[in-house]
């Protein structure tokens, strides 16, 4: 099973903070959005490991938009 992680606003990424291939639980944060000068960390919403991030430093993603795919095998 996998859960995708979307950008619930649009925001430039400001930091990625995990990588493929690392294990995360849930509330994890995974990477920091800007927004209007105010830092919006984005979590993991269930634990596994990280299969996919489709987000660098400096990107703009709009709502909606995958930042990462989470591997709960």
């Amino acid at each position: 099973m996998t859960d995708e992680i979307r950008a619930g606003m649009g925001a430039n990424v400001w930091k990625v903070v995990t990588a493929p291939g690392a294990t995360v639980t849930q509330g994890d944060t995974l990477v920091i959005l800007e927004s209007m000068k105010m830092e919006v960390p984005v979590q993991a919403e269930t634990g596994g490991t990280v299969a996919r991030l489709a987000v660098h430093e400096g990107d703009t993603v709009q709502e909606g938009d995958l930042i990462a795919v989470i591997d709960q095998g």
